[in-house]
């Protein structure tokens, strides 16, 4: 890829956060992109120092979707006018996406979990996930592959070396 190209990639996606634990948890089945609703000083505070979504968690209310225990640092220079960093932030979906999202949440045990926070051409974007509870025997078996899979690359990696 072209230099040039990389770094207007990154200036148009830049990862904020990411929730590589549900990854561990969650067998992901749909995922969904949404706006979220934000004061001034929380996209500055996400611009600044991030946010954390390894706790957070979306619901369906009212026909509406919201984000809930996503924590967004506070921006210093916002003085008193400040925000609650722990507030319940509404999601922007398309009727059509949230009553999918409705009609799959009411499947047992499909949860709807946020997997990554970014900015995407300046608007703040987060990445959702239905995902389904994995059983503890299934996170040992996924990460027995991975181990088994980064052993086989080792090994094609001192094969190729040795030439």
């Amino acid at each position: 890829m072209a230099p040039g190209k990389d770094k207007k990639r990154d200036e148009r996606f830049r990862d904020v956060a990411q929730n590589r634990k549900a990854f561990h948890d969650y067998e992901i089945v749909e995922r969904f992109e949404a706006g979220i609703v934000l004061v001034g000083s929380e996209v500055k505070g996400l611009r600044e120092r991030g946010g954390v979504i390894r706790d957070a968690y979306a619901q369906v209310r009212d026909g509406e979707v919201f984000l809930v225990g996503m924590h967004i640092a506070e921006y210093a220079q916002a003085g008193r006018d400040g925000h609650d960093t722990g507030r319940t932030r509404k999601l922007l979906l398309h009727r059509q996406e949230i009553e999918r999202i409705r009609q799959r949440l009411a499947e047992r045990g499909l949860s709807l979990i946020p997997l990554r926070l970014y900015f995407k051409e300046g608007r703040a974007k987060i990445e959702l996930g239905l995902g389904r509870g994995k059983a503890q025997h299934d996170k040992r078996r996924a990460i027995k592959e991975r181990e088994v899979r980064r052993e086989m690359d080792r090994a094609v990696r001192a094969v190729r070396t040795a030439r």
